[in-house]
């Protein structure tokens, strides 16, 4: 298991790393610790990472801005502050505990035991985090009616016909997405509850129609593969 311990506070972070393996033991692969949000923000965007312990006051910086960045993240996030009074909005963002400082070892070890031990169902991606003019914009899955590659980005296209530009490539997303999703062509990944039929078009081609008149191309090798999916 890959690990990130993002804390200013250099005794605290110490005695989270200590204390963290110890209780994965052999199960710990590699664990880095970040002082500064923009470095921790860069680490979780290029690093399988499994498991996040957040603080949310970083040298000034809102633990919380990196947060909901986490969501989008395929790892945990537990979350390890003194300001209990941000719990409930924290759990609102999907973090898979709230451990209030000064914390134990046994509390500790029920965080990472809860983090290891939820189910595939548990674990599914709730939100794309988006940037926008303001900040980080979350976007609900349940909104995402199908998504476009865009070069090394790819198109949201949600169900209010807005769209909204991800900063990772459409095969990034499609290893992220919940199983509702399909790669229907080498553009394009569609919601298959949207789905209204497949037709078929001249020259063996076809097109996925959806719901709302919505019309994608299917790659011919993609074909069976969707049938299946539709039946």
């Amino acid at each position: 298991m890959r690990v990130v311990i993002v804390e200013d506070e250099a005794v605290i972070a110490r005695r989270l790393e200590r204390l963290v393996r110890e209780i994965l033991g052999d199960q710990l692969g590699r664990l880095d610790v970040c002082a500064q949000l923009d470095a921790a923000a860069e680490l979780l965007a290029g690093a399988a990472v499994e498991l996040v312990f957040l603080d949310l006051d970083l040298q000034g910086d809102d633990g919380f801005d990196l947060l909901r960045r986490a969501v989008a993240g395929a790892f945990h996030t537990v979350v390890v502050s003194a300001h209990t009074d941000r719990a409930i909005e924290a759990f609102e963002l999907g973090v898979v505990d709230f451990v209030p400082k000064p914390f134990t070892v046994d509390r500790l070890r029920q965080a990472v035991d809860r983090a290891r031990g939820l189910t595939a169902a548990a674990q599914a991606l709730r939100y794309l985090a988006v940037r926008a003019a303001d900040g980080i914009e979350l976007i609900a899955i349940d909104r995402v009616h199908h998504i476009a590659a865009a070069d090394d980005y790819a198109e949201l296209h949600l169900d209010d016909g807005t769209t909204r530009l991800h900063d990772k490539s459409l095969a990034t997303l499609e290893a992220l997405l919940p199983a509702q999703f399909l790669r229907i062509h080498r553009s394009h990944v569609v919601d298959l509850r949207r789905a209204s039929h497949l037709r078929a078009e001249a020259g063996s081609r076809y097109a996925l129609v959806l719901a709302d008149g919505t019309e994608l191309p299917v790659g011919r090798t993609r074909v069976a593969a969707l049938r299946a999916r539709l039946i």
